[in-house]
């Protein structure tokens, strides 16, 4: 959400700075609106004024005997207030629409994000780790995994296309991942663990721009609830409508939990394998700071999510995402992308996005400076640190041997209970 006033101050600057994503100019429109509603306010505040003024003068007419003054002015005060509620309701409507408005503007974008039309424009600023030289052909996941125990048949004969039924060692692996993901975002790097609820009221996802721009994305339950498309949406809606002391920021959450999207934006995309699926589990990472620390958090939550990869040994590289492939709510955005041999491609496995106050203006989230009475809002930032299933099918693709077996990264061996290797069907898959 956007300060009105920022726009009042600057309408060219502020259509100047959305331009850079490929929006159109709103700020005449908004303004306009904004004139509308502050008219509307201007009177009722005057028709207020004017009756408390004629309620005082009743009693002075009273006093002075003049009763046919004091009945004119009653008349008033009566007509007054049977025109007041049509004013509030205008004055309700007008800020609902301006309201609305604002809504679907996106964020306004760092001005260190580089210029590009798409994913083509983004900007590889650092790469980790050495591509494995395989000594036969690498096989994409979904080929090797259905007989390690990634059964896609039986995940859609039971929910339809893009869920998956793991078993065996394949469903440990999955545990194994993320428990260790937790774990090290925690005794790593400072985060505190979070078991958040994983259905929302509307006000949590509008809170978290999830709302009502990718409603089509998410699930509804027919309660009106939604099933969270990521724990950032529980995690950082948890200050929505807070006033939080200073000495409590910067404040570092984290959450393994089950994510849900439909997907309506991506059809066509990753149908095959367990890329994009409707159900999936993925280490949140959550910041809450000072605006003036919000840079530096962005780079240690950045570090964070880098850090798993690395203990994993999967190679990956950091990329600054350019104007036109930026998310609605983000003003900074680094994706992680990991390689994967068996598609010989890099593919999106975190995104860490600084959103600025974007987002704690939604949900009316401040922090008070310490001896200051004068509230500011804080920043909010989010990533993946990471997705589970993608990190397996990292793992699955970059650790496979000739005979289509898979071997357990040496990370996850206090989780994986003395497995150090999956093993095709007829071996010792597990099933």
């Amino acid at each position: 959400m956007h300060d009105i006033r920022m726009i009042r101050d600057d309408p060219d600057g502020f259509d100047a700075a959305l331009a850079r994503r490929g929006a159109e100019p709103v700020a005449q429109a908004i303004l306009a609106l904004d004139e509308q509603r502050r008219a509307v306010t201007t009177r009722l505040q005057d028709a207020q004024s004017r009756r408390n003024e004629a309620s005082r003068a009743i009693g002075q007419a009273m006093g002075q005997g003049d009763t046919e003054k004091a009945e004119t002015l009653k008349a008033e005060v009566a007509q007054i207030k049977a025109d007041m509620p049509a004013l509030e309701d205008e004055e309700r409507a007008l800020g609902e629409q301006l309201e609305g408005a604002l809504a679907i503007i996106p964020n306004l974008l760092a001005a260190d994000v580089p210029e590009g039309a798409d994913e083509s424009g983004n900007v590889e600023v650092s790469s980790w780790g050495t591509k494995r030289d395989f000594d036969f052909e690498p096989q994409e996941h979904a080929d090797i995994a259905p007989a390690l125990g990634m059964d896609f048949e039986t995940g859609a004969k039971l929910s339809g296309a893009r869920f998956t039924f793991l078993r065996g060692h394949m469903a440990r692996l999955h545990r194994a991942l993320g428990q260790f993901m937790i774990d090290h975002q925690t005794r790593e790097h400072g985060y505190t663990e979070c078991a958040p609820p994983v259905l929302v009221k509307d006000e949590a996802m509008y809170g978290t721009d999830k709302l009502p721009k990718f409603a089509e994305d998410s699930f509804q339950t027919t309660d009106g609830r939604w099933l969270i498309p990521t724990s950032e949406v529980s995690l950082t809606a948890s200050v929505m409508d807070q006033i939080l002391d200073e000495a409590a920021l910067p404040m570092r959450l984290t959450a393994l939990t089950q994510c849900f999207r439909s997907e309506a934006g991506a059809a066509g995309k990753d149908t095959r394998g367990f890329i994009r699926q409707h159900q999936f589990e993925k280490c949140e990472l959550v910041s809450i700071v000072k605006p003036e620390e919000s840079e530096a958090e962005h780079q240690r939550m950045l570090n964070a999510a880098q850090s798993v990869l690395e203990a994993l040994e999967l190679p990956y590289r950091t990329m600054l995402l350019c104007t036109g492939d930026m998310g609605f709510g983000a003003r900074k955005t680094y994706d992680l992308e990991v390689w994967l041999p068996g598609q010989g491609a890099y593919r999106e496995i975190s995104s860490c996005s600084n959103t600025g106050d974007f987002q704690a203006r939604r949900m009316k989230a401040r922090y008070r400076p310490e001896g200051e009475k004068k509230t500011e809002f804080v920043h909010t930032l989010n990533g993946s640190g990471l997705a589970v299933g993608r990190t397996l099918v990292a793992v699955i693709e970059n650790c496979q041997q000739a005979d289509g077996s898979v071997t357990v990264p040496a990370a996850l061996a206090p989780y994986m209970g003395g497995i150090t290797r999956l093993e095709p069907s007829g071996k010792d898959s597990g099933t």
